[in-house]
């Protein structure tokens, strides 16, 4: 592309009142040798129009100081065959500096012009480092989707993407359609007044999708290998329990830092196949929906509770088949035990959630229905029904043989012909001791992700899901920004295996990922990415030549995008990559890059800021922010016009996974006085939507930090903090407290040199 660049600045929103725009004008066109221009309102329909005119007179590459980047995102997209960078002038210049102070106004103005200069200059290195994307389109995209399970949710997802227009393979491990649902004597009530349970619906949605065209059912079967990527996936499937050259157990890759650097890291496909996908037989598919359920959580290890010594003492899933079958004759009372009481009486069973809650709700009517003499009691630590379920829950509540306390069981003992059950903490304010020929142990439900292998990928960083431990278990790559995404790109969960749910829960959950599956595949098919920076026509390009298959971008990537060649080099599947640019950070040769975003880009914004030699009043300090969290909470912290320190530059990146530690060599190198990383928040409160970001991020600075030290520089230079989005109160303390202790250090020794 050969470019011709103009910058533009917008002179509404108070910029022109706080700015000398004239001698902004003239660092873009004499120093950064950059035609600029001005207009009072480019958002504006003038605007736009001024804007479309030097398009048509040629312009292809336009500068836009004015607001935000997160902000007119529409107005100032001019087209695919054009490039628009953006210096935020408003939040992050004229309305975080503040009112100046008493004395101080020739200063504030001097700051002001400093700080806005360094945006509009970094703005015009961007703009010229900046490449047209070129969209990365597959030979042959394959659209059919398979779903994975047989379930309510696995019959839902193919039966909504079927009404949306997609072909459907559904694999099912037994021998017949419905899961655990065919279990159910009744299912929960699904319109007002929500009182009475209903007889399960099941059969029809089984009928449903057997008749439906576009649905191939393949029952007896199992998923022996998926390997691919996202509207290629090739998967190879087998007769339902029998093992395959495939099979292995699933080993989760270390990926921690220090391991890394040692070289230490263990092979996630030790004893399996070759990773790389070669059977010829391989079925195609553009899209997976993993709708595999849930299994019963163990309830033995509570002793107290007598389940493994007491044929008196079930589970919730064994009472329901014992309903189901109609063997609750001569059962006359039941106490359902909704937490294990003992040490940790404050707490329910693992994995046991609202559904348990309301699972119990419905077996206490089973117990009343069968028998209108029975009592059942039910004794919770938490009791939640949301939604419509609350109605449920208040006309169960007028059942006079349905007790409710809030109770910590301590003890279940066999007596005569049943079982004796004692409380403590109840409600009433006195012990309990209940005689009753049945105890049911509300046993949570857990994602079968946890007891088998089963999606066994064809990928570098091994056949299971990475790091469920983080997410309890379950295969999200963010539970609150993205449901249904797993860390393997084109590949969603429902149901139960996201999440211990409902059935009117898990419909609209298997809904959602059927959708996330067909616009997965429209994107791969558009050459774009998906979740988060969805619609990005970027992908990371590598320069091979210089590649040492060190393994560090292959290891670090947190959705599995790379894979080995046989010689150990990296083996790009640019539609699995997210664009988060976790390899380019790791790459400690550099190679890796993006059309517009590489460190080469990055590390010219910097260079570009004006480092003053001569004066501690002008102390500059970098910081790079990560576009998810941290970025829109600075955004936000000007909007509500807190004070920001002048000295402080700051640079949006992807993630912080992908900040190569170059940029921050390079920056106290010429000058800077301290460089700040902000990112999304890690560990136990983990937000990161590129999930691991911050945390790779957090160990590269004390790397450096090492480094730095051996230069004759204080460690205490660099930090790396974590915000959530909702911090732009804290922030600007945050970023001031950092500002203070930098110039406490005094100027970096390696100014002027």
């Amino acid at each position: 592309m050969d470019k011709k660049i103009c910058a533009y600045i917008c002179t509404g929103c108070g910029i022109g009142e706080a700015l000398n725009i004239e001698e902004l004008s003239g660092i873009a066109s004499g120093e950064m040798s950059t035609e600029c221009k001005e207009h009072s309102c480019l958002c504006g329909t003038e605007g736009r129009a001024f804007l479309e005119a030097d398009k048509a007179d040629g312009i292809n590459t336009f500068v836009i100081a004015a607001c935000s980047p997160r902000v007119m995102q529409n107005e100032f997209e001019l087209g695919d065959d054009t490039i628009t960078v953006r210096a935020n002038l408003r939040e992050q210049v004229v309305w975080s500096a503040g009112a100046a102070e008493e004395g101080q106004e020739d200063s504030h103005q001097e700051w002001l012009a400093e700080t806005a200069g360094d945006y509009l200059r970094m703005a015009c290195a961007r703009a010229r480092k900046t490449e047209m994307p070129e969209p990365f389109q597959l030979e042959t995209l394959h659209k059919d989707i398979l779903v994975m399970g047989g379930g309510l949710s696995g019959l839902t997802a193919a039966r909504e993407a079927s009404l949306a227009g997609s072909k459907v393979t559904l694999v099912e491990r037994a021998a017949q359609l419905g899961g655990k649902a065919l279990g159910w004597a009744k299912q929960f009530p699904t319109k007002a007044p929500y009182a009475e349970l209903e007889d399960s619906s099941i059969g029809a949605m089984i009928a449903e999708v057997e008749g439906d065209s576009n649905i191939t059912v393949v029952l007896n079967t199992e998923v022996a290998r998926i390997g691919g990527s996202p509207g290629d996936f090739g998967v190879t499937l087998k007769p339902a329990g029998t093992t395959s050259e495939w099979d292995a157990p699933a080993k989760v890759a270390v990926d921690e830092q220090d391991k890394i650097d040692k070289g230490e890291m263990e092979d996630p496909n030790a004893g399996m196949k070759p990773y790389a996908e070669t059977n010829a037989d391989a079925q195609k598919f553009g899209a997976v929906v993993l709708a595999t359920g849930w299994v019963p959580a163990d309830v033995s290890g509570y002793e107290h509770l007598g389940y493994t010594d007491n044929d008196k003492v079930v589970t919730n899933a064994e009472f329901e088949k014992m309903a189901k079958d109609g063997n609750l004759s001569g059962i006359n009372s039941v106490a359902f035990v909704m937490s294990p009481g003992g040490e940790e009486h404050d707490q329910d069973f693992p994995y046991a959630n609202s559904v348990t809650s309301m699972v119990a709700l419905k077996q206490a009517k089973y117990v009343r229905e069968n028998n209108a003499d029975a009592k059942a009691f039910i004794l919770y630590q938490h009791m939640r029904t949301p939604g419509n379920m609350e109605m449920f829950y208040k006309g169960v509540q007028q059942d006079d043989g349905i007790f409710m306390t809030k109770a910590a069981v301590t003890s279940v003992v066999a007596s005569d012909n049943g079982c004796t059950v004692s409380a403590k903490d109840t409600l009433l304010g006195e012990d309990l001791n209940l005689d009753v020929d049945l105890v049911v142990l509300a046993a949570g439900m857990e994602p079968t992700t946890l007891h088998e292998n089963s999606i066994n990928l064809a990928y570098r960083q091994g056949p299971a899901f990475l790091d469920l431990d983080l997410f309890d278990g379950y295969a999200d790559s963010h539970f609150i920004c993205f449901p249904y995404e797993t860390r393997r790109t084109g590949i969603y969960t429902c149901g139960g295996v996201r999440k211990a749910m409902n059935m009117e829960e898990s419909i609209d959950d298997a809904t959602g990922a059927a959708l996330k599956a067909i616009q997965c595949i429209e994107s791969a098919d558009r050459g774009v990415a998906v979740h988060p920076r969805s619609g990005d026509q970027t992908f990371p390009e590598f320069f091979m030549q210089r590649c040492t298959q060190c393994k560090r971008c292959t290891e670090e990537c947190p959705f599995g995008a790379l894979d080995d060649d046989e010689k150990g080099t990296p083996l790009p599947n640019p539609t699995r990559c997210r664009r988060c640019g976790t390899c380019m950070g790791a790459c400690p040769e550099r190679i890796i890059g993006f059309k517009d975003y590489n460190v080469d880009l990055i590390g010219s914004m910097i260079k570009a800021i004006e480092v003053p030699e001569d004066d501690d009043d002008k102390l500059r300090i970098l910081v790079l922010v990560c576009e998810n969290d941290a970025y829109p909470a600075l955004d936000m912290a000007g909007m509500r016009k807190h004070k920001i320190n002048h000295m402080l530059r700051f640079v949006p990146v992807r993630c912080l996974g992908s900040v190569n530690m170059a940029w921050i060599r390079d920056a106290l190198s010429a000058g800077l006085d301290g460089a700040m990383l902000i990112g999304c928040k890690y560990g136990d409160d983990y937000q990161c939507h590129f999930v691991k970001g911050s945390e790779i991020a957090n160990k590269r600075m004390e790397n450096i930090g090492d480094s730095l030290s051996t230069l004759g520089l204080e460690p205490e230079r660099v930090r790396s903090e974590q915000v959530s989005i909702t911090d732009y109160d804290k922030l600007p303390q945050l970023l001031n407290d950092f500002v203070d202790e930098i110039v406490e250090l005094g100027a970096n020794p390696f100014k002027g040199f």
